[in-house]
């Protein structure tokens, strides 16, 4: 962290508590059933009611989701150095990068299934596949920033291209980078949801579809708070990491 900065959480985790005060009392005052949409305090209640039962589906989701996204964030990197040394690689193979980001994620989602099955690997697959492509533009356009003066400054003190991309490059592309995985973290997180649905018993996909099959709004609703509880805490994790490995970057 870059010294003297104090910590402080995102502003925009302080809007949650008011929003939910908004919520409850737009409820009350406005007479809105229960089956249309719950009071957060009944939302809280039914959490409560069986905190074993969402704390295990939230352990489950988001252990399916960082696995992706960790690999995700990895291939993503790779892909963008590659295409960055070899650019014929680029335009050969980044426009089908493209081309399956097009890809309904509920078609590729099944397709997954089918080939891997039903488990954990499954899911994470999935989180990965929504996860690598804008870590891979984003890690592409910020090593691109650096001009060919700077590299031929670097050139002449004898350096490597190795050490030009480690010691120039990628600390040059690292506040790029950090954009698309705060981006990446929430997309692997739907795509670990997504996987869910294709019948897992247990995750918050999981809680989220057999409360809709059942018509139990209350708990329909825990089910999206905690997803986004769940993906507040995702884009945390990467706020922290980020003003720790790239400190310099002030817009964090």
């Amino acid at each position: 962290m870059k010294p003297g900065r104090a910590f402080s959480l995102p502003p925009q985790l302080l809007v949650l508590p008011a929003l939910l005060v908004v919520w409850e009392l737009a409820v009350r005052l406005f007479g809105v059933s229960p089956d249309q949409l719950p009071a957060p305090s009944a939302i809280i209640a039914a959490i409560l009611a069986n905190p074993a039962a969402f704390a295990e589906a939230v352990a489950t989701t988001l252990y399916e989701a960082v696995l992706g996204i960790i690999a995700g964030t990895f291939i993503g990197i790779a892909s963008g150095i590659v295409f960055s040394r070899f650019r014929l690689l680029e335009r050969m193979f980044l426009p089908y990068f493209v081309a399956s980001q097009a890809v309904p994620i509920i078609a590729f989602g099944a397709i997954i299934i089918m080939w891997f099955g039903n488990g954990v690997a499954s899911k994470a697959l999935i989180a990965l596949y929504l996860s690598f492509f804008p870590i891979a533009v984003n890690t592409l356009a910020g090593i691109r920033t650096i001009g060919p003066e700077e590299i031929g400054l670097f050139r002449s003190f004898g350096a490597s291209p190795m050490e030009i991309l480690f010691k120039l490059q990628l600390p040059a592309a690292l506040p790029s980078i950090f954009t698309a995985v705060r981006l990446a973290a929430g997309l692997g997180l739907v795509g670990a949801i997504v996987g869910e649905w294709f019948g897992a018993t247990r995750g918050l996909g999981a809680i989220l579809l057999a409360a809709m099959f059942d018509y139990q709004i209350t708990q329909l609703w825990a089910a999206i708070l905690l997803i986004g509880l769940t993906g507040a805490a995702l884009f945390v994790v990467v706020v922290l990491l980020q003003r720790q490995i790239a400190w310099w970057h002030e817009e964090v």
